[in-house]
C-alpha cells in the first residue's frame, strides 16, 4: 500500500503544487504597504497613461486579474485593485504588460490570443465528449464507443494543459521583459523588487498551474467511466 500511495501523493504535488505554491507566494506580499506610492489599481491606469495604451483599467471579481485584449481591458481582482501590496502593484503591471504586448503586436502575445480561443473550444468540447459517454453507452451497450468518447475528451483537457505550456513565455515576457523594467524604475524600492520578482513569477505560472489542477477533473470522470 506504501508503494501504490508514493506516486499517488507524487502526482497530486504535480498537479496542486504549483497552485497551492501560487496562492502562498500572493497571500504572502498581500500585506497592506503604506509607504508604496499607490494601490495596484492606481499603478495600472498610470502605466496606461504612460504608455499611451487603448486600454482601460476596472476591478473584476475575486480572482479576475487578467487583460481582454477584445474589451481592451485590465481586470484587477478586488485586492489588487484596491490593495496597496507589492502583489496589488505587481499584479497590476504585469496585465499591463500585456496590454503593452498588445500595442507592440507582441507576436507571442497575438498567437497566444488564438490559442487560447482554441483551447477554450476543445475544452468545451472534450466536457461534452466525457458527460455524453455514458449515454452512449447506454444507447449502443458497445463498450468501445465510451472508450472512444472518453479518449477524446481527455485529449481535449490534457490539450489545453499544453496551451497554458505553450503560453509560458508570453506570459513570462510580460512580467520580466515588461512589468519588472517598469517597477525597477522607482515605483518600488529595491530591497522590495525580489518580492516583486516572486509574485511575477507566480502571475507568469497562474494559468499553467490552474490548467494542471483541472486535470483532477480528468481523474475523476475516469473513475466514473470505469464504474
Amino acid at each position: 500500500m506504501m508503494i501504490l500511495a508514493i506516486p499517488a501523493l507524487l502526482i497530486l504535488t504535480l498537479v496542486f503544487g504549483p497552485q497551492l505554491w501560487v496562492h502562498y507566494v500572493l497571500k504572502r506580499h498581500s500585506v497592506h504597504r503604506s509607504d508604496l506610492q499607490g494601490t495596484g489599481g492606481e499603478l495600472a491606469q498610470h502605466l496606461i497613461q504612460r504608455f499611451e495604451l487603448d486600454a482601460k483599467v476596472r476591478m473584476g471579481a475575486a480572482g479576475e486579474d487578467y487583460y481582454d485584449p477584445e474589451k481592451r481591458v485590465v481586470s484587477l481582482s478586488p485586492e489588487h485593485y484596491e490593495g496597496k501590496s507589492i502583489a496589488a502593484v505587481a499584479v497590476a503591471a504585469h496585465e499591463v504588460g500585456h496590454a503593452i504586448q498588445h500595442k507592440e503586436k507582441h507576436p507571442g502575445f497575438m498567437r497566444r490570443q488564438r490559442r487560447i480561443r482554441t483551447a477554450m473550444a476543445i475544452e468545451r468540447f472534450s466536457a461534452i465528449a466525457l458527460m455524453v459517454s455514458p449515454v452512449i453507452f447506454l444507447l449502443t451497450r458497445v463498450p468501445q464507443s465510451t472508450f472512444l468518447t472518453a479518449v477524446i475528451g481527455a485529449i481535449g483537457m490534457l490539450a489545453v494543459v499544453l496551451v497554458q505550456f505553450m503560453n509560458l513565455p508570453v506570459e513570462n515576457d510580460a512580467s520580466f521583459n515588461k512589468a519588472l523594467p517598469i517597477l525597477e524604475e522607482g515605483y518600488l524600492m529595491i530591497s522590495d523588487q525580489p518580492a516583486a520578482r516572486q509574485v511575477l513569477k507566480a502571475a507568469a505560472l497562474t494559468y499553467v498551474a490552474a490548467a494542471l489542477a483541472s486535470l483532477l477533473n480528468l481523474g475523476r470522470w475516469i473513475a466514473v467511466l470505469r464504474r
